[in-house]
């Protein structure tokens, strides 16, 4: 899959794998690859700026704990996160019914 594909839904994608459970960074690459049945590899150039951003909005906390031996970074999401990752499935849901009305003709959006 092309990586401009994750252009604008970064965000809601690690927000959606932080619903589970909390994970340090690399954990968070690990889910989305594995939740997107290894169609999405994220660089970490791109991942660890965006899970600032994130814990910058209050949409994740951030806490250092001990993983496997190693003090890592854990992410956890917050009341404003799961409100947050709320409007993006929304967001979502719109945009991919106005996209499959335009790629499939024939089909309305909902």
């Amino acid at each position: 899959m092309k990586s401009d594909a994750l252009r604008g839904h970064l965000d809601a994608l690690i927000l959606a794998v932080l619903e589970k459970e909390p994970l340090h960074g690399y954990a968070v690459m690990q889910a989305i690859q594995v939740s997107s049945g290894g169609a999405l590899e994220l660089p970490t150039g791109s991942l660890y700026p965006a899970l600032r951003r994130l814990e910058r909005a209050g949409y994740v906390q951030g806490e250092w704990r001990m993983v496997g031996g190693r003090r890592r970074r854990t992410y956890e999401l917050t009341k404003a996160g799961e409100r947050a990752l709320a409007a993006e499935r929304a967001e979502w849901r719109d945009f991919a019914a106005v996209v499959e009305g335009v790629l499939r003709p024939g089909t309305t959006p909902a």
